[in-house]
C-alpha cells in the first residue's frame, strides 16, 4: 500500500476529523478495527482451509451453493488473496499470518514468465509488491523484476500500448482494456528500482494513449478500445463486461480511477491528476450513484435501481478517492475523502461485511464480476477484499497523521 501525503492534505485532514464523527455515528477508528478483525478471522480461515490444496488460491463462491470456487495462479485474480494476507498482516503484525502470507505469495510465483496476458501486474504487485514493502525479502525483488519484463514483451512500440487479450482475434486487432492501468504500478516500481527507463515509458506511453483514446467528452471510460494494428488507431471502442458499449461500466471507471491516481503519484504528470480528478467528479455526482455511494454495477444500467450492486467497484473507488484527496485542494479533498469514508462505512455494514464462518470466509459479500456474462453475480469477490482492506489501511494512515499532527499543536 503506497500513501503520499502533502503537508496541506494533513492540515485538511485534522480539520475533516471533527465534522466526519458525529457524536451518532461510529468512530472511523472503530469502523476500522472492527472490519480487520473480521479480516483477520475470514482470511485465516480461508488460508488454512486451503493449506493442503497445493496450488489453489480462492476465486469466490458458487451463489447456489455457497461453494467455495478456486483457481490456480493462472486466473487473473491470483494474487489478490496473498494481497489480502499481507494486508492483514501490516495491520496485525501477527508472525503466523505473515507466514500464511509468504505460502500463498510463493503460490503465484511462476507468474512471472506470463507473457500470454496483462494480468502480471495484478498477479505479482498485489502479492509480491506488498510483501516486499513489509519484508524486504531479498528474492522477491526478482520476481517482480521478471514479471515486468514479462508484461513489457506485450507492449507495441507502433500502437504505444500494452496489449491486453489475446483472444477474439476475428473481432480485435489489439484490444486494450480500462483495467490495464492498473498494471502500470509494477512497471513503476521495476523503473525505479532498476533505472531503466524501458519501464517508465513504456507506463507513461500506455497512460498517455489510454487518457487520449479510452475516454468520451464526459470522462467516462470505453471498457474495450481496439487498435489497428498498421495504423496505431482505435477502429473499436465497445464493452465487454459492461451494459453497453456506451455505458458507464462501474469496476471500469474506478480502475480508470485508480490508474491515473497512481501515475500521478508516480510520476508528477499534472495531466494524469486531471484526468483523475474528473473522473472521480464524473463518479461522485452522477445520479445514479446511490446515497450510501456504492456503485450498480454499471452506472447506466437499464433497470435501476433493481440492478445489483458491486462492492468491488465501491472498495476500489474508495482506496483510490483516498489517495487522490491528498493530492487534490479544498473543496474537492473534502468531498472525495467524504465520499470514501460513506463507502467504507456502507461495506463495514452488516449489508457487505460478512460474519465470520459465514460467505465461504471472504470478507465482503454483493459483488458482481460479468454480468453479461452471467458470471459472478452478487458473489464475494477476492478483488473486493484487497481493495477493502487497502482502503480501510490507507484511511487508517491518514489518521494517525491527524492525530499526530493535532499532538503537536
Amino acid at each position: 500500500m503506497k500513501l503520499i501525503s502533502k503537508t496541506f492534505a494533513l492540515a485538511l485532514f485534522t480539520g475533516l476529523l471533527s465534522c466526519h464523527q458525529a457524536p451518532q455515528q461510529e468512530p472511523m477508528e472503530q469502523v476500522i478495527k472492527r472490519s480487520m478483525k473480521v479480516a483477520q478471522q475470514q482470511s485465516r480461515a480461508m488460508a488454512e482451509s486451503l493449506l493442503e490444496r497445493d496450488q489453489h488460491l480462492p476465486r469466490t463462491i458458487n451463489r447456489e451453493t455457497g461453494e467455495l470456487i478456486t483457481s490456480d495462479s493462472r486466473w487473473w485474480t491470483s494474487g489478490f488473496f496473498p494481497g489480502t494476507l499481507w494486508y492483514v498482516y501490516e495491520y496485525t503484525n501477527n508472525d503466523s499470518i505473515k507466514e500464511l502470507a509468504e505460502v500463498y505469495t510463493q503460490r503465484v510465483e511462476r507468474e512471472k514468465f506470463t507473457t500470454n496476458n496483462h494480468d502480471v501486474g495484478f498477479m505479482l504487485y498485489c502479492s509480491f509488491g506488498n510483501g516486499l514493502r513489509l519484508t524486504n525479502y531479498d528474492q522477491y525483488p526478482e520476481v517482480l523484476i521478471t514479471g515486468s519484463k514479462s508484461l513489457s514483451t506485450r507492449f507495441d512500440e507502433n500502437v504505444g500500448l500494452i496489449r491486453s487479450w489475446d483472444f477474439n482475434k476475428e473481432q480485435w486487432q489489439y484490444p486494450v482494456i480500462i483495467d490495464n492501468m492498473m498494471n502500470l504500478e509494477l512497471l513503476m516500481w521495476t523503473f525505479k528500482h532498476t533505472g531503466d527507463s524501458t519501464f517508465y515509458n513504456i507506463a507513461v506511453s500506455h497512460a498517455d494513449k489510454t487518457l487520449k483514446n479510452h475516454f468520451r467528452n464526459d470522462f467516462s471510460s470505453y471498457h474495450v478500445v481496439s487498435y489497428d494494428t498498421l495504423t496505431g488507431h482505435p477502429h473499436i471502442k465497445m464493452t465487454h463486461q459492461g451494459a453497453s458499449d456506451s455505458s458507464l461500466w462501474a469496476r471500469g471507471q474506478a480502475w480508470g480511477l485508480y490508474g491515473f491516481t497512481m501515475m500521478y503519484r508516480e510520476t508528477g504528470k499534472e495531466r494524469y491528476l486531471e484526468q483523475a480528478q474528473n473522473i472521480a467528479d464524473l463518479l461522485i455526482n452522477h445520479p445514479n450513484l446511490p446515497e450510501d455511494k456504492i456503485p450498480y454495477w454499471d452506472f447506466s444500467a437499464p433497470n435501476i435501481p433493481d440492478e445489483p450492486r458491486d462492492a468491488s467497484a465501491a472498495a476500489v473507488m474508495a482506496s483510490s478517492l483516498i489517495e487522490l484527496s491528498q493530492f487534490s485542494n479544498k473543496p474537492a479533498a473534502t468531498q472525495y475523502l467524504d465520499v470514501a469514508e460513506k463507502q467504507l462505512r456502507t461495506l463495514a455494514s452488516p449489508k457487505y461485511l460478512a460474519e465470520p464462518g459465514t460467505n465461504g470466509n471472504f470478507i465482503l459479500k454483493h459483488s458482481v464480476g460479468s454480468k453479461p456474462h452471467n458470471s459472478e453475480v452478487d458473489v464475494p469477490l477476492t478483488y473486493a477484499d484487497y481493495y477493502f482492506l487497502e482502503a480501510l489501511l490507507r484511511f487508517r494512515e491518514l489518521l494517525q497523521m491527524g492525530n499526530a499532527q493535532t499532538k503537536q499543536k
